[in-house]
Formats: structure tokens, sequence, C-alpha cells
């Protein structure tokens, strides 16, 4: 539509009122912005003067009462709560001012008063994981057990996350742990992965294993890695009988097929045919390392369709035992193990070898084969080993140990395939 004015009396009003119109909107505009950058100081004069520029704006004082209540140096609670008092008169639907009310409130001692703004917070966001996990801890607080741990399983339903945080609380009041579980996890294979994420971080692995054993009755799908923690925890606290369980139950939740590697062998995909890597009893290794680029080649290997090469720069005399595993075996045992291992210009006196070591409470061995250098066509590594009588856990590594001639820098290629590790036979070896 077009507006046609035939004065010019009216057409000095309309512009006179686009410019009053202009000047209010730039005037708003601009103490907006000046309101927005007191709050940015995060100081006490900030918040107040936002508020006097902004007496109509929630957050302006639902901010003012947070520096109050949470104020370390010069905290009042009673002035926080007539700020969000003030904040609620202006948005009564707000969950997160209802609930620092209500911690202000309990700050006082107010429990009637903070209970109510509590609840108050739950009408407003019904869902919230945050509101009900503020209230379950409240009713804990208050000593009302099955309420508040009924609020803190609603809060893990809806974000599985707080898994550890729950189970943590629940421990507190009770020290069985599947009565815990019961009470404060759902069936959520993310709130139990979580948990079991805090107890290993814990060094609590014990706990860990019951937690996992319920997860898996739960039927659950996730990717392998997300047992790794536990696994390693086990593996550093030499509990093999249990990580060889846990890695047997992931494998088949992950549903990770096992390569195809001979079936008496003990070595995981000793061909390099997967690419199933960094944890629990999988080979460990980074992409490059103190001048050694670590790859899978699918050109050249000694059988299947894979080996791993191995590149050395040349600018380092480098110290490598980084391509490792670790391999479950029985005590007093007699083990064969073998490699097939090729070379191309591999320079120095200390080429390319393998270290058995030993891991237990008495025996820290490690036992060396001899190595390969110079340009070798595939040759195999052969080496008799016997597990000590309290050892259970070998870790096996790829290794180049440091030359000690003057021209000390290794450069060259060398490929790994086919790894194994073969009981020699049923019976223990004579000691």
């Amino acid at each position: 539509m077009i507006l046609r004015l035939s004065t010019a009396t009216a057409r000095g009003l309309l512009v006179l009122l686009a410019l009053a119109l202009a000047a209010g909107l730039s005037y708003s505009a601009i103490r907006n912005a000046i309101a927005e950058h007191e709050v940015g100081l995060n100081t006490h004069e900030g918040y107040e003067r936002a508020t006097k520029l902004e007496p109509d704006e929630a957050r302006n004082w639902y901010l003012l009462g947070r520096y109050w209540q949470y104020n370390l140096e010069d905290p009042e609670a009673q002035r926080a709560i007539q700020a969000y008092q003030t904040a609620l008169s202006l948005d009564p639907h707000s969950a997160s001012t209802f609930m620092d009310l209500g911690s202000a409130y309990e700050s006082q001692g107010d429990f009637t008063h903070a209970r109510n703004a509590l609840l108050q917070a739950k009408r407003a966001y019904p869902l919230s994981p945050e509101v009900a996990w503020r209230y379950g801890n409240f009713l804990l607080r208050q000593g009302e057990l099955d309420a508040a741990l009924t609020e803190i399983k609603r809060a893990v339903e809806v974000e599985p996350k707080r898994g550890a945080g729950a189970f943590a609380l629940g421990m507190r009041v009770d020290p069985d742990i599947n009565v815990v579980i019961d009470r404060v996890l759902p069936h959520s294979q993310e709130a139990y992965l979580s948990v079991i994420s805090a107890l290993t971080e814990q060094q609590q692995s014990d706990q860990a294993l019951l937690v996992w054993s319920r997860l898996t009755a739960l039927q659950p799908r996730f990717p392998l890695r997300e047992a790794y923690p536990l696994l390693e925890a086990l593996l550093h606290k030499r509990q093999m009988t249990e990580a060889q369980r846990v890695w047997d139950q992931a494998l088949n939740i992950a549903a990770v097929s096992r390569p195809s590697d001979p079936t008496n062998s003990l070595v995981w995909d000793g061909g390099f045919e997967s690419n199933t890597i960094g944890g629990g009893f999988t080979w460990r290794y980074p992409a490059v390392i103190g001048g050694v680029q670590i790859r899978v080649d699918a050109k050249e290997r000694h059988s299947g369709n894979r080996s791993l090469r191995l590149i050395f720069n040349g600018l380092q005399n480098v110290n490598f035992s980084d391509v490792c595993q670790y391999v479950a075996v029985q005590p007093s045992t007699s083990y064969k193990f073998s490699a097939w291992v090729k070379t191309r210009a591999l320079s120095t006196d200390q080429g390319i070898r393998f270290g058995l070591h030993s891991i237990s409470g008495t025996d820290n061995s490690i036992v060396w084969t001899n190595d390969l250098r110079d340009t070798q066509p595939w040759t195999p590594i052969v080496l008799p080993w016997t597990s000590g009588k309290d050892v259970r856990e070998l870790q096996l590594c790829v290794t180049r140990l440091p030359s000690g001639q003057f021209d000390s820098k290794i450069h060259g290629s060398a490929w790994i395939d086919d790894v194994l590790l073969t009981p020699e036979s049923a019976e223990p070896a004579k000691q």
C-alpha cells in the first residue's frame, strides 16, 4: 500500500514521527548494549547498574541474585532472595531462578520455602534433569531417602551421563552395590558405562566389574572402545582372568569378529588384518612417534591381506618399543613365539626384534629375539619362551634398541606379519 500525503504539514509530521521512532529504538538499543556490558563485568556494581538500566529484564535480576548468593567474599542470601523474587515477578516460569531461590532459602535454614521453590521449579520444567537432580539432593539432605533416590534416578533417565554421580550418592547411603544400581540407575547402557568409567578412574576395579556384570545382563550394544577403560584397569592390576572374561563379552557386545589367526595362537590379530586396535588385548601403536611412521601395508605382506610397516626417517637414534600387545598366559608354561619380518635398507647395528616382557609381582624380566637389519626377504623369527611360576600377563612389543655406533640414526623400512604365541604342550613346563 502507498500512503499519499497531500500537504507539507502532514509530510512533516510523518518525518517527525519516524525520527522519534528511530530515536526511541536507538536509545533502547544503546541502553541494552550498556546493560550487557555492565553484566559482562561480573561485579556487584555492574549487575546493579544493569537492573537500573533495564529494570524489566528478569535476567539482570537473576544474575544479581546469583552474585549475592555465590559471592565467596561477601555472600548475602537475603539480598539474593529479594533479587530472585523480583526476577520471578517478571518471569514466573524460570526453573533456574526457582532452583537458586530454593538453594538460597536452604542456606538460611528455611527448608519449607526451599522445598516450595524447588517444587515450583519442577512445575515450571517437569522434564529437566537438573531440577530433578537438585531436588533429589535436597531431599537426601533432609533424610527423605526413598523420594530422594527416585528424583535422582529420574534425572539419570533423562541425562544418563549423571549415572556416575548418582551411583556415588547412592553408595553413601547404602553399601550394597546391587541395591544402589536398582535404585538410582535406569536400564541405560550410557548410565552404566559412566559409572564404570568413574570407578576405573578411582581404581575400584572390583566394583566396576560388578557394575559391568549388571550391564551385560541388559544385552547392550556399544563400540569395543567403551570397554577399554575397564580392561586397562584390570590389566594394570593383573586381574587377567577377569580381563579375559570382559574382553570376550565386549567383543560379543560390539559384534566384533575374531581375526583369522591360528586357533592355538594367543596373539590377537597377528596378521594385522583387522582395524581393531588401541586397547584391551589388541595391538597398540601410534601413527607416528619419534622418527618412526607406523602404518598398515596392503601391498607387502607375508600372508593374508596386510602387514604392519615401520618407516624410519634417518633423523634419530630411535629407542623404539611402541607396537605392543598384552597377552594372557598361564604360569609355568612353555610357549613358542614366532613372527615373520622383512627389511629394506635398514641401517645401523640395531635392527628390528621382539621383546617378551613378563609381568607379575615377582617377575618383570624381558627376553629378546634376534634382530633383523639391512635388506632381508621375509624371514622367520622364532623364540621358545617359558612363563614364570606366577606370570599370567605378557607384554609383547616390536622393538628397535638404540645403537652405540657413531652413525646411529636409523633409516629404512621393516614389515611385520604373522605374529604368533602358541603353547608348546598342554602340560606345564618343569621349573
